[in-house]
């Protein structure tokens, strides 16, 4: 099989470069080496920068209205009941079952053009003056540009040796839904010493539970510990059933030394990950799609590395403050207080970190099918380095 770009990873960020890339004319296939639709342990909480990407990708209609909900604002909970929240702009963010949203990116995937390949594990890579020929599960394949967004533990990145230093701090998460309907418009972050749960409306019916803890400080696992940490949260499930599998995932930091090489780039959570403490993940490599499409239409190759840097810049910094905050109980305590009272000051925070994830590069276009963008008697460079 020869085509213009293989994407490695069947994953959101995966989906969304192939949306982009078919219809920037790209022949595409994606490559998965589990069956679809695949599930994660997540928040599944998509924020503002990240609804607007998926309404520009016409996803948003294909998704069911009892695997989504809207949520205004997020709300930050001490121990001790007190709260501060803030309203989120442009109308809110979305929560939406990871199941779902893979079923409708890869629905759109595939009306634009491109292939996917469930079982189809990249088994090795190898690069020629014009071409990548990957080894997969499903036989071999030959592409222009070979694009990981195979998750946070990369195989990929990992054989290009482009992994970067990991950080010592070792944070792990865990998701679970439980059937009832949501008691609020808001996703709730609930924070104890060392953990923090997130609460994220995913339906009419459905809550997702994403919980976070640092290895260190967690005498306890969780969800055992769940009762003691989070009471009111705890009194709130108490009488709601178990409806998914649990997953788990971590740790969550990774980072890379560069998003590209020759041939080759990295997108998602494949390029590198701070945290989810801020629930920006999706935003952000939804984001970072349309620029690596971008780059390689336009044959700029540094202009990926840059954009990409851009757009987490701001979102890793405060990303890291957060965490430094969440470190440090007493204060943390005394600055949600203090925003219990503000709730203009929390509502600018949030939109300033949901800003972050807005590219200054030209957005992709629409087109009415494949074509538009590639002279079939040019074909792009491909990031060659």
């Amino acid at each position: 099989m020869k085509v213009d770009v293989a994407i490695a990873g069947g994953g959101p960020a995966g989906l969304a470069m192939a949306i982009h890339a078919a219809r920037r004319g790209l022949s595409t296939v994606v490559l998965e080496r589990r069956a679809t639709p695949v599930d994660k342990a997540c928040g599944e909480g998509v924020m503002p920068a990240g609804v607007s990407e998926l309404d520009g990708l016409g996803v948003l209609p294909l998704i069911s209205p009892t695997d989504r909900a809207v949520f205004r604002g997020i709300r930050y909970v001490e121990e001790d009941g007190t709260a501060a929240e803030g309203r989120l702009p442009h109308g809110g963010g979305l929560g939406i079952r990871r199941t779902a949203l893979n079923l409708a990116l890869a629905c759109k995937a595939r009306s634009e053009g491109a292939v996917l390949r469930d079982h189809s594990a990249v088994l090795s890579h190898r690069r020629f003056d014009r071409s990548v020929v990957l080894q997969t599960e499903a036989g071999p394949v030959e592409a222009q540009i070979l694009i990981a967004a195979d998750g946070l533990a990369s195989a990929l990145r990992h054989a290009e040796g482009l992994d970067g230093r990991q950080p010592h701090r070792r944070r792990f998460g865990l998701r679970q839904h439980f059937r009832r309907s949501p008691w609020t418009d808001f996703v709730e972050v609930h924070l104890s010493d060392g953990a923090e749960a997130y609460v994220t409306p995913v339906g009419p019916q459905r809550v997702g539970v994403a919980f976070l803890w640092e290895e260190q400080r967690l005498a306890k696992p969780i969800p055992q510990s769940v009762r003691q940490r989070f009471p009111t949260l705890s009194d709130k499930l108490a009488a709601a059933e178990l409806e998914s599998d649990t997953r788990a995932s971590g740790p969550l930091a990774r980072t890379a030394r560069t998003p590209i090489a020759d041939r080759f780039a990295l997108l998602g959570d494949a390029a590198g990950y701070v945290d989810a403490i801020t629930g920006e993940g999706l935003s952000l490599a939804f984001a970072s799609a349309a620029a690596l499409v971008d780059a390689t239409v336009r044959e700029e190759a540094s202009a990926y590395p840059r954009a990409w840097a851009r757009v987490r810049r701001q979102h890793i910094a405060f990303t890291r403050l957060v965490l430094w905050m969440a470190d440090r109980p007493r204060f943390r305590r005394h600055v949600i207080r203090a925003l219990s009272h503000q709730p203009r000051v929390f509502r600018a925070c949030l939109a300033l970190n949901t800003g972050a994830c807005r590219l200054s590069l030209p957005h992709i276009r629409n087109s009415d099918g494949p074509g538009r963008d590639i002279d079939p008697g040019h074909r792009p460079s491909f990031l060659r380095l």
